[in-house]
């Protein structure tokens, strides 16, 4: 009898053991869920979103394109006259002034030829007040027929030809001076010297192609860029909508790097008078200040043209805008005074990064989720959370209204991904978008 009382007891005891071991494997699990009466997850608790509200602005509308800067003024300086390259009288790099000088070649035998031409005239002007006082006696004396006629007319002659003779020698001093005049070499217009082509000691000639140095003017800066030939009309409508207006050539922005920053604004100059058959593109050229030296001949930059100035639109965040099956594609969840969203309808026309213009469907000064999407549905109770508590980007109407109760479950609720991400697929499409136009 104990023997048998022993082995239901050891029975016992061991199965005692196993179950404590199961419930300490086995008895943790997923935290139990709210379920409504069909097996869903509880749509009961707020949503903790990031809310934004709908504003009025002045929207530009631009047309992106792609240039090349190029230097509004180029000049190849080469000598105009040959001879041994005396001095380089700038610094590669430097900013020169029109005027200058940039070199100077030997000039000792173009100032020997200025030298003789002057003493030439000098030579031919004394034999002509000669020749002139000659006449004026041969006159005199002809008046009492002491001398012939015709002497007098020859002498008038020589004169003439003398008088001539000094006229010729005048146009050769100042060929001459023009020679040594261009032994000093100078800058023609104002710009920026580049790399030396020509060291002091060479030899240069009048006829060399190769320039001593090349001086760009980058200060204005000239910008060439391309359009798509669709674009054309908007163009031309701009143009002649600020010609009427008085406002002015079209403002052009160059973009830097990130395709965001606008490293300078310039004024659209012309457009091409043809259209590139090969590219279907036409050509444009605006030309920028540059006071800050952003742009760079031979560079490539990204440019927008401003076209148009939308004047006090409606405009929210782009995440705000969601997109939904035809024929509503964009709706928005609009926050209601109870606290719960409405799916909302709208109409978009242009989009940035920053700012989308809402057309129809919604007024300023609504309220509009900006983040928080995924168990949003119509008529959904929300709770609106600040916007640096992690949900996302921050809100545009200012401080946002403090959690409410249950936020906490709901940020529970968001940060349990798998659940979260079932609970998203089995939601219906009809319950994110809208259910009729505005």
């Amino acid at each position: 009898m104990s023997v048998r009382f022993g082995r239901v007891l050891g029975i016992l005891l061991v199965g005692a053991v196993i179950a404590a071991v199961g419930l300490t494997v086995f008895g943790r699990g997923p935290s139990p869920q709210k379920k409504g009466s069909a097996g869903r997850r509880d749509t009961s608790s707020p949503v903790s979103v990031v809310a934004a509200t709908a504003q009025t602005a002045d929207v530009p509308v631009y047309l992106d394109g792609v240039g090349t800067t190029k230097a509004l003024n180029t000049a190849n300086v080469s000598s105009l006259v040959d001879g041994t390259l005396l001095s380089v009288d700038y610094v590669e790099g430097q900013d020169v002034k029109k005027g200058d000088v940039l070199a100077r070649v030997d000039p000792v035998t173009y100032q020997a030829a200025l030298d003789q031409a002057v003493a030439k005239k000098a030579l031919d002007e004394a034999q002509l007040a000669n020749a002139k006082v000659d006449l004026t006696r041969y006159t005199n004396l002809a008046k009492t027929n002491a001398v012939a006629p015709q002497q007098v007319d020859t002498q008038k002659a020589l004169v003439a030809q003398l008088e001539a003779q000094v006229k010729l020698d005048q146009g050769a001093i100042d060929n001459a001076a023009a020679y040594l005049k261009w032994c000093t070499i100078t800058s023609p217009i104002d710009g920026r010297t580049g790399i030396r082509l020509v060291d002091q000691g060479n030899v240069v000639h009048g006829a060399s192609p190769t320039p001593i140095v090349v001086v760009t003017q980058i200060q204005p800066i000239a910008l060439l860029f391309t359009l798509p030939q669709q674009q054309l009309g908007r163009v031309n409508a701009a143009i002649s909508k600020a010609n009427a207006a008085g406002t002015g050539p079209l403002v052009v922005e160059a973009l830097g790097g990130d395709n965001k920053t606008v490293v300078d604004r310039g004024k659209l100059q012309v457009v091409n008078n043809q259209v590139d058959q090969t590219t279907g593109t036409i050509q444009l050229k605006a030309e920028f200040p540059n006071t800050a030296l952003q742009l760079w001949p031979g560079q490539f930059v990204n440019v927008r043209l401003l076209v148009d100035t939308l004047q006090k639109v409606v405009v929210v965040p782009p995440v705000a805008v969601q997109r939904g099956p035809p024929p509503n594609t964009n709706f928005v969840y609009v926050i209601q005074s109870n606290d719960t969203v409405s799916v909302r309808a709208i109409g978009v026309g242009q989009q940035s990064e920053t700012q989308a213009v809402i057309t129809r469907g919604l007024d300023a000064g609504e309220r509009v989720v900006t983040t928080g999407f995924t168990q949003l549905a119509d008529k959904r109770s929300i709770t609106v959370a600040s916007a640096d508590s992690g949900q996302g980007a921050p809100a545009t109407n200012g401080a946002a209204e403090p959690a409410k109760k249950g936020e906490k479950a709901g940020n529970e609720g968001q940060k349990s991904g798998g659940a979260d991400k079932s609970g998203a697929k089995r939601r219906r499409s009809s319950d994110a978008a809208p259910s009729a136009t505005p």
